[in-house]
Order: structure tokens, then sequence, then C-alpha cells
């Protein structure tokens, strides 16, 4: 599959949890998030069996990941692997590239969600 995508014509904007909004891109094997986040936004403790890498574009987030807390700015990459417990806190409003190997099916499924 080789396409370009115009995500702000494209593609809806999705709430995939309250205070994160964001334009889903999937492909045969990841998903691809690029997602806004409120201050103040809490992720709880969660985990999922999709690998993920959450790039910092914007702002300020507090991540805890396996146990170990930091907060990411600007071009800082947090690395998940699969199944490890995750949370995170929105320091400032922020801007994040998330992407998940394999495809989330669950944000899929809220994509095509008429």
């Amino acid at each position: 599959m080789s396409t370009f995508i115009d995500k702000n014509k494209d593609l809806k904007l999705i709430e995939v949890f309250p205070g994160i909004t964001g334009h889903l891109v999937h492909t045969e094997a990841c998903t691809i998030g690029d997602f806004y986040l409120k201050a103040g936004t809490e992720l709880p403790v969660h985990q999922h069996p999709h690998e993920q890498t959450s790039t910092i574009l914007e702002g300020d987030f507090e991540f805890t990941v396996d146990g170990t807390k930091r907060i990411c700015r600007a071009g800082d990459v947090a690395v998940m692997g699969s199944n490890v417990p995750h949370s995170g806190i929105a320091l400032t409003d922020c801007r994040i590239i998330d992407v998940f190997h394999p495809v989330r099916e669950d944000y899929r499924a809220l994509a095509t969600k008429k």
C-alpha cells in the first residue's frame, strides 16, 4: 500500500480518550496517531499487546514507563514494549505522534465509525 494523505482533509478528527484528539493512519502493519492532548489530561496505568513509540512534538508530557518516570519534551521519544505498563499526564498542551505495532484495531474501528 502506497498513498499520500492530507490528514486535515482526508481523515476525521477523533477523540480516542477524554482530552486526547487526533488523526489516525493505519497501514497493514501499524497505526500512527497524530494526537493533541489538553493540559491536565491523565492517562491511567494501562498496557496493551502493541509496541508503542511516542514522539513529543510540542509540550511537556510526564511518562511513567514500567515504573520509571520522566518528563518528556519536544524531540524526546518514549518506547514501550508489548504489554509494558505505562501512564502519563500532559503537563502542558501537547502534540504527540504515537506509532503502534501491530495495528490498533480498536482505533481502526473508531476511525471508520460513522
